[in-house]
């Protein structure tokens, strides 16, 4: 069952029998609050678990359990030689491609070379070609000679494409080589900063869960980060519950690390969906005033109040007879109406008025 009904003013009156008659009591006006059961824990704010991208050896712990650390800070460091290797095999390959790229380099020089030449060649038989042609147009050379200018003006002008095509196919392609070895070794330089470990958050390390040596998969724990001594509480509340569930409602929590103290904090946060598995919502929320000391993970117990009636009717449960009498005139049966109820006391909404007696029985 997941309700529960506290007494806030109790307001029963107990009147314990002197002689051999029926213990009675005479009920009066009482507050009632009615509330949701849920279960918890404490976490520290921005809390997260640490695992790794890659795998690997863990070869050093820099930080220790309970320090503080800064955003970027290393936490914990993995062997890395081959990506090492792999990261300088790639800035060889990248220095390489940028070399090829400047201006003057061995492949651009010979192309651009072939191109001038090609040009030269070109310019040279456009001059004997035209003028080939005014002399043929004048009747001063024969068909043949004019064809063969014609023939050597035709080749060199493509002699001269072809060669301007190769040029700038040469740029393309070790533009594009440049990029693929950029691009590779900037991988290479993230996947080598995956060995390297850092905190998301300025935070407190709460665990180490690995030592030196250990193999290191992305599946293993590694350790667990959150703010430092600042914290909330997750819990847990039922699907046939939530609905009653609002941000701002006030909840009762209860410690085994504070047994005896009930502790106040406030509705923050309700996630809209629903863990399949336990068929509960997460519910955040935070002290209104925090306990000295705190530690995440810590298991708590809330009430989170709904409503609370005043000034209502409410009689002990050990009074009712078959759910819905009681016993007025030592043995005479009336029947009512039950509203909110707990382990303890029943509120009655018909059937019985203040200052009437009922009898135990």
């Amino acid at each position: 069952m997941k309700y529960i009904i506290t007494i806030c003013l109790g307001a029963l009156i107990l009147l314990a029998s002197c002689s051999k008659s029926k213990e009675s009591i005479v009920v009066s006006g009482s507050d009632i609050t009615e509330s949701v059961y849920a279960s918890g824990k404490v976490k520290a704010i921005d809390q997260y678990n640490v695992y790794s991208t890659v795998n690997g050896i863990l070869q050093n712990i820099p930080v220790k359990v309970g320090e503080t650390v800064l955003a970027g800070q290393t936490i914990l460091e993995l062997d890395n030689i081959t990506s090492e290797l792999n990261a300088e095999n790639a800035r060889i390959a990248l220095e390489l491609s940028a070399e090829n790229n400047k201006k003057g380099s061995d492949k651009l020089e010979e192309i651009e070379l072939s191109v001038n030449v090609a040009l030269e060649r070109l310019k040279l038989d456009s001059i004997l070609f035209f003028r080939q042609k005014n002399l043929f147009e004048q009747n001063a050379s024969t068909r043949l000679e004019f064809d063969q200018k014609k023939l050597n003006y035709d080749n060199s002008l493509l002699n001269y494409k072809s060669a301007k095509s190769k040029l700038a196919q040469l740029k393309t392609q070790l533009q594009n080589e440049l990029k693929r070895a950029s691009i590779n070794y900037d991988l290479n330089k993230k996947l080598q900063s995956d060995f390297s470990i850092k905190s998301s958050i300025n935070g407190k390390v709460y665990d180490i869960l690995k030592e030196r040596g250990e193999l290191v998969t992305p599946q293993t724990l590694l350790a667990v980060i959150g703010k430092a001594d600042t914290f909330l509480l997750e819990l847990e509340v039922d699907e046939n519950d939530i609905i009653k569930i609002n941000t701002g409602q006030t909840a009762f929590i209860t410690m085994d690390s504070y047994k005896g103290e009930v502790l106040e904090a406030v509705i923050d946060k309700i996630y809209p969906i629903m863990d399949v598995r336990t068929r509960t919502f997460s519910v955040e929320a935070h002290f209104a005033h925090p306990p000295k000391k705190m530690f995440p993970n810590l298991t708590v117990e809330a009430n989170i109040v709904i409503q609370t009636k005043k000034n209502i009717i409410t009689i002990p449960n050990n009074y009712i007879v078959d759910k819905k009498y009681v016993l007025v005139n030592k043995d005479e049966r009336r029947e009512i109406k039950i509203g909110l109820k707990d382990y303890q006391k029943s509120e009655v909404l018909e059937g019985l008025k203040v200052n009437e007696t009922i009898y135990k029985p």
